[in-house]
This record gives structure tokens, C-alpha cells and sequence, in this order.
């Protein structure tokens, strides 16, 4: 016996002479499934779901650490995973991905997107990326009526990053202000970010496609429907005969692939509880490295206490269905600070408001 063929070697076709470690293979599909991951991340990103979006970043965070991801592409791709969870919770200033807890999201976004210049072929959106970090990092702030920070946020962006002065001054004169609906902010809008780094995301997929995996998917999803329609097919000739045959009254029923499993979840099941990662250092997603953390942090996780529904809650709940509409949970919680709360609890509570004819 080939000696090989007991430390973990396969055969590879029906060559025995060609010999594929599993290591080997892991290898390759660990990194389809990185891929996978980051395809699902850029989905989520683009139509705003923030659940789905913590949820992926979750596992793509325990896939990152494997070591046989060493390629340069997948420390791009975690890195601008990275970069995207701290947009994606850019209105959320108690979420840390720092140690520094002065350091915002938005702020902690710019840092990673300075790394990631050489990666993005178009200049001009390099530059106008950088300017709207900037610029969304003091004016959430003053949506959130805390000039102290807004005025932090603008210190830190002049010891750490290059901008033109003139932008500086304005976003000075606005701090000074207050004036959170100044045009200037007006014309660097956090939706204007977002479509900008949407932008970036479908320039790189379109450089560096990543579907592996999910083309495979695709293929076999598209065989189960076929054979299932095959067998559609069948179970509806047969009826047929048995109906001219036998002039039996009854229908046959209709034949599926796969026998679905919901009774077995039912009614016990639970969602999963919001939990929303507190800090993703860079050290973690990549091997970019911080003066004050020399070595990778441990991913950590908080939970904040849940209280009461206040009124002002409830108002912030009321406002923003009428600025996005019913069901648009996810937007809404970027535009207010609902204490932690998840686009799940914003739907219920809004239940019990209607129930008690408290909204129009």
C-alpha cells in the first residue's frame, strides 16, 4: 500500500499517480468560502441590511484567521470588509472598533481606507471617499447635538490625515455653528458615502471576481429545480392515467425533491439575539499594524441592558416611518440612537403602537 494514502493524500481523477493533499484542497476551499463570505458581505452592504451584514461579518471574521489564507487578495478582500463594517455603523457611535473609544467608526473607516489607495483605480473616488469620511464624522455628531465630539473628530482627522485646508476651515466654521443643515454638509451627505463606497465595491468585484463558490451553488440549485420540475411532470402524467384509467376522484399529490423540515423547528424557535461586534481591529482582519496594538486584540462582543420604551424613542420610531416608510427598520436605525436596540424590536414595538391606535 502507497504509503502516502495514510497521511491524508487523495487520488485526483483516476490517475493514482497524481496525488493532491488535503491541506492542499482545504486550502483552496477555505478560500472559496472567504470569497463566498466577502461576495455575501458587498450584497448585504448594498441593500442595507444590517442583520444579514453582522451576521456574515461574524463568520468571515473566524474564516479570516485560518492560515492558509496568506494570499495578498484575501487580506485585500478582509480588509475592505473591515472598511465596510465601520461604514455600515457609521451613525452608531457607541460602536467601537478601537481601542481608543474617541475613535468613531467613520474615523476608524478612513484609517483602514488609507491602506486600501492602491487598490482603487479611480483617483477622484479615492479622493471624494476620504472628504466625506471627513465630513460625515463631524456632521453625525452634530445630528447627534455633540459638538465636543464633532470638534474631536476634526482634530484627529488633521493629525492623521491630509485634506484641503479649505475643507478644514469650513467643517471649523460649521463646528462653531452648529449648523447641522449647513449646504456644505448638505452636499456630502452619509447616502452619498454609502453609494460612493458602493461604487469602489462593484469596481473591485468587477476586477477581482469572487464567485467560485457561489457559481458551484448556482449550478447545483438550478439541477435540484430541474429534476424537481421533472418529477412534477411525471407525478402530473401519472395522475392523469390514474384519473382515465381507474376514474379516481382524488388528486395525486405533487412530488417535491426535498421534504420540508419547518415542523421540526416549530413552535419552540427563537431568533438569535442582536449582538453587535464591538471591536474589529485591523490587526485582526489584517496584518496592519497599530503602535498601541502590537499584538491581535480578541474580538469582543457587548450587549447593552435593555430598558423601557420611552417616549422619545417612541417618537424617533414615529419619524422615521414617515421619513422611510413601514419596514425600512434598518435605515431608520441609522438615523436615530435607539440604544441598541435591532431592526426586529423596532417592528414589534411599531405592532404595539398600532395596536394602540397611537399612529396615523
Amino acid at each position: 500500500m502507497d504509503p502516502e494514502n495514510n497521511n491524508g493524500a487523495a487520488p485526483s481523477g483516476n490517475n493514482a499517480d497524481e496525488i493532491v493533499s488535503f491541506p492542499q484542497v482545504a486550502a483552496v476551499a477555505t478560500g472559496w468560502m472567504l470569497d463566498f463570505l466577502f461576495v455575501s458581505l458587498c450584497r448585504h452592504f448594498k441593500e442595507d441590511k444590517l442583520d444579514e451584514f453582522n451576521e456574515t461579518i461574524t463568520v468571515l471574521q473566524a474564516i479570516s484567521q485560518s492560515a492558509s489564507l496568506k494570499g495578498k487578495d484575501h487580506n485585500e478582500k478582509t480588509m475592505i470588509c473591515a472598511f465596510l463594517a465601520r461604514v455600515m455603523h457609521g451613525k452608531q457611535l457607541d460602536v467601537l472598533f478601537e481601542e481608543d473609544e474617541s475613535v468613531m467608526p467613520l474615523m476608524s473607516a478612513a484609517k483602514i481606507w488609507s491602506t486600501l489607495e492602491h487598490v482603487v483605480a479611480d483617483e477622484d473616488l479615492f479622493k471624494n471617499v476620504t472628504i466625506l469620511l471627513l465630513v460625515q464624522s463631524v456632521a453625525i455628531c452634530l445630528e447627534k447635538g455633540q459638538k465636543s465630539a464633532a470638534s474631536s473628530a476634526l482634530k484627529w482627522f488633521e493629525n492623521n490625515h491630509e485634506f484641503p485646508e479649505k475643507t478644514g476651515v469650513k467643517l471649523w466654521t460649521i463646528v462653531k455653528q452648529r449648523d447641522t443643515y449647513h449646504p456644505f454638509l448638505m452636499s456630502f451627505t452619509f447616502s452619498r458615502l454609502l453609494e460612493t463606497v458602493q461604487c469602489f465595491v462593484d469596481a473591485y468585484l468587477e476586477k477581482n471576481p469572487s464567485d467560485d463558490l457561489l457559481k458551484a451553488a448556482t449550478k447545483t440549485v438550478q439541477t435540484s429545480q430541474n429534476i424537481e420540475d421533472l418529477e412534477d411532470v411525471v407525478s402530473q402524467n401519472n395522475s392523469l392515467s390514474d384519473t382515465v384509467n381507474k376514474s379516481a376522484k382524488s388528486k395525486k399529490t405533487k412530488r417535491k425533491l426535498l421534504t420540508k423540515m419547518t415542523d421540526l423547528w416549530t413552535p419552540n424557535s427563537s431568533k438569535k439575539p442582536f449582538v453587535c461586534v464591538e471591536r474589529l481591529s485591523v490587526n485582526e482582519l489584517s496584518q496592519l499594524k497599530s503602535e498601541k496594538s502590537p499584538h491581535t486584540a480578541e474580538v469582543k462582543t457587548s450587549r447593552k441592558t435593555r430598558e423601557k420604551w420611552t417616549h422619545q424613542l417612541d417618537k424617533y420610531l414615529k419619524e422615521g416611518v414617515k421619513r422611510h416608510g413601514q419596514g425600512k427598520w434598518s435605515q431608520i436605525l441609522l438615523d436615530y440612537d435607539f440604544e441598541g436596540r435591532t431592526g426586529t424590536m423596532l417592528k414589534d414595538r411599531w405592532r404595539v403602537l398600532m395596536r394602540a391606535h397611537e399612529v396615523g
